[in-house]
Formats: structure tokens, sequence, C-alpha cells
């Protein structure tokens, strides 16, 4: 394997780890909003209420809550009719979420190399929240260093 099929396959497995950690805290969030604690127990018990399949057990739903696997469909459907958030976003997130999870060649619109593909991966593994703030500070830089009308452009 080249070095670049290696670097391909690390950021491949970053980016499904961070989907799933994304997931948990969109999962966690839903059921703060929904009036329950994000707790294994709570979500065992509350999911088997409303599933009609075998019964989830609390090691599977734990998981859930760690960011360490998905739900299948059949479960995230329950879910989100449960949470009352639509299934889609409950899996992938909100559109500026879903960017995120752009394949590489939707990325190849603009070829990113060196610092600028080394910041994405970095960018790509923080938690949403602190994602979130760096995207403040990005947009901060930005709007500081356009000119304003009034001022003349050289």
């Amino acid at each position: 394997m080249n070095n670049d099929s290696t670097r391909i396959e690390s950021l491949i497995q970053i980016q499904r780890m961070n989907e799933k950690t994304m997931f948990a805290e969109r999962l966690q969030k839903a059921l703060i909003a929904a009036g329950y604690e994000p707790r294994p127990s709570v979500l065992e018990r509350e999911f088997n209420l409303r599933y009609w399949g075998k019964p989830i057990t609390f090691q599977a739903v734990r998981r859930w809550l760690r960011g360490d696997s998905i739900p299948a469909q059949d479960k995230l459907q329950v879910l989100a009719e449960w949470l009352r958030i639509e299934p889609h976003v409950l899996r992938y997130g909100d559109e500026s979420e879903r960017a995120l999870y752009a394949t590489p060649n939707e990325l190849d619109v603009v070829s990113l190399r060196g610092d600028e593909a080394e910041m994405l991966k970095i960018y790509r593994s923080l938690p949403s929240e602190q994602r979130k703030v760096l995207r403040h500070v990005i947009a901060t830089f930005g709007k500081a260093n356009t000119p304003n009308d009034n001022e003349e452009t050289p």
C-alpha cells in the first residue's frame, strides 16, 4: 500500500469514528430536548417500550450513547419518531454537519494539499462544539481582513 492509500484509509477511519461520536452527541441532545436523561438505563427502557422487535440490550444503547456504534435503520426510525426528530437529522445532522460527511469525490472540487489538508483532518476530528468555535474564529478573521466599503483599496 502506498503512502497516499494509507493516508486515505486513515482519514476514512477517522471520519467513521467521528460520525459515531457526532451521532452520540445528537442522540444525547435529542433525549434532553425530549425531557429524558441521556443515560443507558433510560434509553433502554424507553426504546424497548416503543420497539416491536427483539428488545435492545443495555450494552447496545450504551454503545450508541458513547459513540461506539450507530443503530440499524429500523431502530433509528423508532428513536427518531419517539424523540420527534427527523431520522436523517438524527443520523447525519443538519446541513452544516452533513457537509462534513462529503465523500472524497465531493471534496475534489478544490484540491487540498499540505497545510489545508492537515487542517481539515484536524477540524473533522474535533467535537461539534469545538468546530463551531473554530468556524466562528475563522469567520471573525475573515471579516476583519475584508476591506470596509468606506476604506480605499490600493
